[in-house]
């Protein structure tokens, strides 16, 4: 056996860089250069688990989640008791991933706050999908407008099972009347995917707009959400 070397100068070579360091580090360039539409869901959620999973190849995983949720969309929405059902899903990796989001909401919500809700209504749609389009459980939410239409507040007001929510009209408006609101968007969820309004969702919004025209607040829209697309009564003629 060769006798180690004994001269101090002598550094012993760095370690070799994990096998999928220039992987992440080819994706970082192309997402720099192309930007992220020329990343691939998969390739896009790799990224975002990074600084979650830094010593470990995100690959795998980022394809194992597109393959049981479908989407990047909806892999950052899913809900977290079916995350921690996927192997390989930590808390670190639900933590960043919550994060996105988080933050995905926050960017949308804004762009609707800062503008006239009916002049931005694309702003408005985004906002509500990316809001609640992926969520286990219907949610009613209301959006609270003042008379430039711009947004006071915006709050879920009841989340029910997988297909109801029950909406009581007068708690509507008694909360529009609280914030001194004078117009109102509807938004609820179908966690089926599909969008289309059901008779019941007709026959609510038409109650919310009997109570509220006379005290002088308009019902803008009711807008209905799903994985699918959304879909809008008041473009529906149905109000």
């Amino acid at each position: 056996m060769p006798a180690k070397s004994s001269d101090p100068s002598e550094k012993p070579e760095p370690p070799e860089p994990p096998h999928y360091h220039g992987h992440r580090e080819r994706l970082r360039e192309r997402f720099y250069s192309a930007g992220a539409d020329a990343l691939s869901d998969y390739e896009l959620l790799e990224m975002a688990l990074f600084p979650a999973l830094p010593r470990r190849d995100t690959k795998p995983l980022a394809k194992t989640l597109i393959k049981t949720f479908g989407s990047f969309a909806e892999v950052i929405h899913a809900p977290v008791a079916r995350l921690r059902k996927v192997e390989g899903v930590g808390e670190a990796a639900i933590n960043q991933l919550k994060l996105i989001a988080a933050a995905a909401s926050r960017v949308t919500k804004g762009e609707v706050k800062s503008r006239n809700a009916l002049s931005s209504w694309n702003e408005v749609i985004d906002y509500c999908r990316s809001s609640m389009a992926f969520a286990d459980k219907e949610q009613f939410r209301l959006l609270f407008l003042d008379k430039r239409n711009q947004l006071i507040a915006d709050e879920v007001q009841q989340t029910g099972t997988v297909d109801h929510t029950p909406v009581y009209p007068r708690e509507v408006i008694k909360r529009a009347l609280e914030l001194s609101a004078t117009a109102l968007i509807l938004v609820h969820n179908h966690p089926s995917g599909d969008p289309s309004p059901s008779q019941a969702d007709i026959q609510m919004t038409k109650a919310i707009i009997e109570i509220a025209k006379p005290l002088g607040i308009a019902v803008h829209d009711h807008i209905i959400v799903g994985k699918g697309g959304h879909a809008s009564l008041r473009g529906l003629r149905l109000i």
